[in-house]
């Protein structure tokens, strides 16, 4: 407390506190007694004077008035003033009743005095405010007040989003000189706001009105200040910019940037939902937690994007233990310091291998025992699998057999494999490897395990996903490089991702492929142009984007059924379960069709260990006859 009678400012702004004190004091003698008084009146306010003095300046003091930085002074420093004064007059009153029991004193005296304390000392807090302001303004322009001037260089732009977050930024652009833009008004949707005003500059319409507002008010940009609304709401904002020609930037709350959620580097670092064009779908999780809590969890691929996004989910339904399996040392270790540190979770075994290493398997199945197996190891990028397809037969194929096998001989009761849209009549090696996977599954269901799939279209923001090379791209200030303008794909988030897959857990009870509903296939050209815009910046203008054609095994479009699936309907209407027609590939039984299936195979891996690319695709063929071979170069 007593640390401020060491800054010299305390002892200013204290005497003039005191000469504000005794004016006040002076001025509420004066309208008591309409400016008449007599000599008897004089000598009992001079009485009274060093009592009130004191009194005023010890609450003040013990009120901490003096300990705020002055210049940014506020609502909450206006009622802790208010307090003080109200706290000072009644110690005051109490001390004349108690001695003079007011005994020729005039009551109103002191609650004019009182009023006028409060005004006077608030109002030089505020001058001290606005002086200070006015003096960085000088400081930055060289040129005088900012208050009675114009800059010729400011930009007309219009604020969209009349709330909480569109406050905050207009009063930025004010108090900050370095700002150059002239706010012409609001806009918002909510037609309540239309017509009225905040700090006296009008909301002007909403977003059908944007046309017509940017030719009324010449409005060169808009900065959207709309952190907490959807990706629909945002984009019906977005589209009619882009619609009116208008430039525009999107701005995050004050808690994004504290959460470290975006980075103060750009306007807004864009959240992949905004990208979607759809509301992301939230799952019903109350079931899951009947067959994750208190289980032994194995997650395969953990240290990947899904994976790891799959253990954070996992441990908020309280597993018995985590079983975290991977083939990367430095993936693996850094979900393990995120479950130990960040989420304080430390029933978990680490376990660095290969799923395809039987021996490995088989001593976790037997250490650990799981009861829930998710399967997300594989891997996924296309052009490197069809250079090296060895690697797909070995990785995804054979360890997801081996995963299968395991579970099947240690009685597991959950296996979900992690599939994907490119297996859907696929044209390049990974697409197949997973069909081959989605195969094996149907294969090997039953016998005690409820074994599904789980089929998804691209995921926003995983590792080699293109968003992340976009928006690296943009930093680095392009170009942006897309393989074709006609190129569509299905998306989805992180989250979505690993809920569906512990969704599935819940509703599969075998050989189903579950696949979430994800609205309209998106252009990558037109997210890659929504993603410039949404950084701040315009595509073709500040950031060229590049086609470079297909990339090999790529397709311009994904599919999400194949030849001889079913929609079979679900408890949940944005997820979608596929079933095969039961024909077993015309081979009637499912023991044959996993023994035809097991044979071929075996040949697909001798060739595979010989790495004979034609024959690995032609082995593929053969088991997946949709497949769709390509002449893709190859490492060796």
């Amino acid at each position: 407390m007593f640390i401020q009678l060491k800054n010299p400012n305390f002892y200013i702004i204290f005497f003039l506190d005191l000469i504000l004190f005794s004016t006040a004091f002076f001025f509420a003698y004066l309208f008591r007694f309409e400016f008449i008084l007599d000599r008897s009146m004089l000598n009992q306010m001079l009485q009274m004077l060093p009592l009130v003095l004191i009194v005023k300046a010890a609450a003040f003091f013990f009120m901490g008035l003096y300990k705020g930085m002055f210049r940014y002074v506020g609502i909450s420093d206006s009622l802790k003033l208010f307090r003080g004064t109200v706290l000072s007059s009644l110690i005051i009153i109490a001390i004349i009743l108690i001695m003079k029991r007011f005994q020729g004193y005039s009551r109103a005296v002191f609650l004019i005095d009182g009023v006028l304390t409060f005004l006077f000392t608030g109002g030089l807090r505020i001058s001290i405010r606005f002086l200070f302001k006015e003096y960085m303004s000088k400081q930055e322009n060289k040129s005088g007040f900012n208050m009675f001037k114009k800059n010729k260089d400011v930009m007309p732009v219009l604020i969209y989003g009349a709330g909480n977050s569109g406050e905050k930024l207009y009063r930025e652009i004010v108090e900050n000189p370095r700002l150059n833009y002239d706010i012409k008004g609001f806009g918002d949707d909510n037609k309540k706001k239309q017509g009225r005003a905040i700090h006296g500059v009008p909301v002007l319409g909403g977003v059908e009105q944007l046309s017509g507002i940017k030719e009324k008010h010449k409005i060169r940009e808009v900065l959207i200040a709309m952190p907490s609304s959807t990706g629909q709401q945002m984009r019906r904002v977005v589209d009619e910019c882009k619609a009116c020609a208008l430039p525009f930037k999107t701005l995050p709350g004050m808690g994004e940037l504290i959460n470290g959620k975006v980075s103060v580097k750009v306007l807004r670092d864009v959240s992949y939902k905004d990208l979607l064009r759809r509301k992301p779908v939230e799952l019903d999780t109350d079931k899951i937690s009947g067959y994750i809590n208190d289980k032994i969890v194995l997650v395969t691929g953990a240290g990947g994007s899904i994976g790891s996004e799959l253990c954070r989910q996992i441990i908020k339904f309280q597993p018995r233990q985590l079983v975290l399996l991977d083939v990367s040392e430095p993936n693996l270790y850094s979900i393990q310091m995120e479950l130990k540190h960040r989420a304080g979770y430390q029933r978990y075994a680490t376990v660095l291998g290969q799923i395809q290493d039987e021996d490995l398997i088989d001593g976790v199945m037997q250490r650990y025992q799981p009861q829930v197996i998710f399967h997300a190891a594989a891997y996924k990028h296309v052009p490197m699998l069809e250079r090296n397809p060895w690697q797909a037969v070995s990785n995804n194929i054979r360890g997801n057999q081996v995963m299968l096998e395991k579970a099947l001989e240690y009685g597991v009761g959950h296996f979900v494999l992690v599939s994907t849209d490119k297996a859907v009549r696929p044209t390049n090696i990974m697409g197949a490897s997973k069909r081959v996977c989605e195969l094996l599954v149907q294969s090997y269901m039953g016998n005690g395990t409820r074994m599904m799939a789980v089929r998804f279209g691209n995921v926003v923001g995983s590792s080699g996903s293109v968003i992340p090379l976009f928006r690296e791209q943009i930093e680095r200030g392009g170009p942006v490089t897309v393989t074709h303008p006609e190129v569509t794909r299905y998306f989805m988030t992180i989250p979505e991702a690993s809920q569906l897959i512990l969704q599935a857990g819940t509703q599969g009870q075998g050989g189903e492929t579950f696949i979430l509903e994800m609205g309209t296939p998106i252009k990558i050209a037109d997210m890659a142009r929504d993603l410039i815009r949404l950084s701040g910046k315009e595509p073709d203008d500040d950031i060229e984007i590049q086609f470079t054609g297909l990339r090999q095994g790529e397709k311009l479009y994904e599919e999400l059924i194949t030849e001889g699936e079913g929609i079979v309907p679900t408890p949940h209407e944005k997820i979608m379960v596929l079933k095969a027609n039961g024909d077993w590939n015309g081979l009637g039984t499912q023991q044959a069709f996993r023994n035809q299936l097991l044979t071929q195979l075996n040949d697909l891996y001798t060739t595979a260990l010989l790495h004979d690319v034609q024959g690995i695709r032609q082995k593929m063929k053969e088991i997946v006859p949709e497949y769709e071979v390509q002449n893709s170069t190859c490492v060796l």
